[in-house]
C-alpha cells in the first residue's frame, strides 16, 4: 500500500447542512458531484459528504454510531495566530468548539472543534513540522 490518503468521508446527517459548513463557513473548494454526495478538494486528497446511513449501507454496518468514533481529522498551519483564526472561523461557521487553543505537551499549540455532525477537527501549529505550501498560513 502507498503512504497516502485519497479521500475522507464523513457519513452526515444532514448533507445541506454539512455543506454549508464546510464550503461556506469553512472555505472549502467544492468540486461538481451528484446531489447525494458533495466532494471538497483539499491539498492532494479530497473530503466527501455522504448520508451517515447510505456511508453505512455501503460498508455493511449499522449506522447507529454513538460516543466518541475514535477518530480526529487535524489541520495544520503555519503559526499560532493562524489556529486562533481558523478556531474563530469554525466557530463562526457552527462548530462546537471542543478545546480552546493553548500550548501543549508536544511542544505545538492546538485547538479542538466538532462540525455540525460530531466529527473532531484539531486545528493545530507544530513549530517543528509544517507540510503545508511555504507561503500559505492556514
Amino acid at each position: 500500500m502507498q503512504p497516502r490518503i485519497s479521500m475522507i468521508t464523513l457519513g452526515v446527517r444532514d448533507l445541506e447542512a454539512s455543506v454549508r459548513f464546510y464550503e461556506h463557513g469553512l472555505g472549502l473548494p467544492r468540486m461538481d458531484s451528484p446531489p447525494e454526495v458533495a466532494f471538497f478538494t483539499l491539498n492532494g486528497s479530497w473530503l466527501a459528504l455522504y448520508g451517515r446511513e447510505a456511508l453505512a449501507e455501503d460498508a455493511g454496518i449499522a449506522p447507529d454510531g454513538s460516543g466518541f468514533a475514535g477518530i480526529a481529522i487535524a489541520h495544520n498551519v503555519k503559526s499560532e495566530p493562524a489556529v486562533d483564526e481558523v478556531m474563530e472561523q469554525a466557530a463562526a461557521a457552527g462548530a462546537r468548539l471542543v478545546r480552546a487553543p493553548r500550548k501543549v505537551f508536544w511542544g505545538g499549540y492546538s485547538g479542538y472543534f466538532a462540525d455540525p455532525d460530531g466529527y473532531l477537527w484539531e486545528v493545530a501549529h507544530n513549530p517543528l513540522f509544517w507540510i503545508g505550501p511555504k507561503d500559505e498560513d492556514a
